[in-house]
């Protein structure tokens, strides 16, 4: 069976046409891309680099990464955000760019140790299997090639600031987007990516501050946050 829940295919399609809308739904994905777009390009030098990015969604991180030179396959199973991906990279001209609607697991069984860089970008927290996710990671790297994840913390102060305070209070994000359950900690994540052969590198926290609405990075990983991983050189 495809490692996706059908109700979140379907709540990401039915709002797939704000995806490049900055002040719609969407706003916190744009004002948080730079960020995670340096830092990602920072560590793994993506510039004539073979990359997939899963769970790519509209495309906004993967256009980013191909306009910074990248040679991009964003894969997702919701085909709306995917035709909206398609449309968008197609109206801006970006030619070394590519959107399949593939699974994480088939695409690393297709292509095992393919791409220099991976990515998989507020996508965990939506699978009902996210540890075979990071897995399929893994197997679609190639040895010495990076993986990159983002996802959100479970505990108190997460549900009160990505749930509370950005669906019911500020409404940055539609209610609903997050269920707390699936939220992951990151000595959850590490585990996994562990068990998967990765050797973890870098943790870092997102945080915003609703007044001015800046994002910035930081140490403080309490709700979200990114984790770097390569996958080791074989022997």
């Amino acid at each position: 069976m495809t490692n996706a829940d059908p109700q979140e295919l379907a709540k990401f399609s039915d709002l797939a046409h704000k995806w490049w809308d900055p002040e719609s739904e969407f706003r916190p994905l744009h004002e948080i891309n730079p960020l995670r777009l340096d830092w990602i390009d920072q560590l793994a030098a993506i510039k004539g680099k073979n990359v997939a990015d899963v769970g790519c969604g509209g495309g906004i991180l993967a256009e980013s990464m191909a306009r910074k030179g990248a040679n991009v396959l964003g894969v997702d199973l919701a085909d709306k955000p995917l035709k909206v991906a398609q449309l968008h990279a197609m109206e801006a001209g970006v030619a070394n760019l590519d959107y399949r609607s593939v699974a994480a697991e088939a695409l690393a069984a297709e292509q095992p140790s393919h791409f220099d860089v991976v990515t998989c970008m507020e996508m965990l927290e939506h699978v009902p299997d996210p540890s075979s996710i990071v897995q399929a990671c893994f197997d679609m790297a190639k040895p010495g090639g990076w993986v990159f994840f983002s996802t959100i913390n479970r505990n108190p102060k997460a549900f009160l600031f990505a749930i509370v305070g950005a669906e019911y209070m500020l409404k940055l994000l539609p209610k609903g987007t997050h269920e707390f359950s699936r939220f992951i900690r990151p000595a959850e994540l590490a585990r996994w990516a562990r068990e998967a052969g990765l050797d973890l590198v870098q943790f870092k926290g997102m945080e915003y501050n609703p007044i001015t609405r800046r994002y910035w990075l930081s140490g403080d990983t309490s709700v979200n946050y990114m984790m770097a991983c390569r996958k080791p050189l074989a022997s």
